[in-house]
């Protein structure tokens, strides 16, 4: 079982399914709410203005206002590694407690590869989506740089998208400009113990 958190007790979300879109890169919640001072250097950094002060003052990302470009500038300003880069090959181990602290700012090694700067996945709702109800609607496919959204055509002026789940970055680019919010994301929450899937909707 996963540790609970003191922000899921107070929310009364203790299977944690209502955690909210942190900033990329990310420890997991439970090291997070220790490892952030809300010292508001993260939300400052963003650019974009995607970092916002949520509940409690940690902050967290708001994709209504857009996508995220992985820019690294909220990373490079997070001075306690509650932003932190994790190996692949090393997991384990740069969660532990003593080690997440270790310095934030190390040279990536040709030899090391990390783990994406988030696990967060688009969903789109082909019922609801305007696109397939014979609507010129490419909103979602035209805002992704990773082109992980296509369209199909079909009979009676349907084009049907289709997202490529292995493309999808989660950036939220098209949770943001989607005219009738029918597209979600799924954040994939990794703990110290184990990675598990939580659904949710973008915000």
């Amino acid at each position: 079982m996963a540790n609970i958190t003191r922000m899921q007790l107070l929310r009364g979300d203790i299977k944690g399914k209502n955690n909210p879109f942190r900033p990329p890169w990310a420890i997991p919640e439970e090291y997070f709410v220790d490892f952030c001072t809300r010292c508001d250097k993260c939300v400052e950094a963003c650019f974009d203005e995607l970092i916002v002060k949520g509940r409690g003052g940690f902050p967290q990302m708001d994709f209504n206002r857009g996508g995220c470009d992985f820019c690294g500038d909220c990373l490079n300003v997070c001075e306690t590694s509650a932003l932190k880069k994790i190996p692949i090959n090393n997991v384990e181990s740069t969660l532990a407690p003593k080690n997440i602290s270790s310095n934030n700012r190390e040279e990536a090694s040709d030899l090391e590869s990390y783990l994406p700067p988030w696990h967060i996945k688009a969903n789109i709702d082909l019922t609801n989506c305007l696109s397939m109800n014979a609507t010129i609607c490419r909103s979602c496919g035209e805002s992704c740089d990773d082109k992980a959204i296509t369209f199909d055509l079909k009979l009676g002026g349907i084009a049907e998208p289709k997202l490529n789940i292995e493309q999808c970055t989660g950036c939220g680019a098209c949770f943001a400009v989607c005219p009738v919010h029918v597209i979600t994301l799924t954040p994939i929450v990794l703990s110290n113990e184990s990675a598990t899937s939580q659904e949710a909707s973008g915000i």
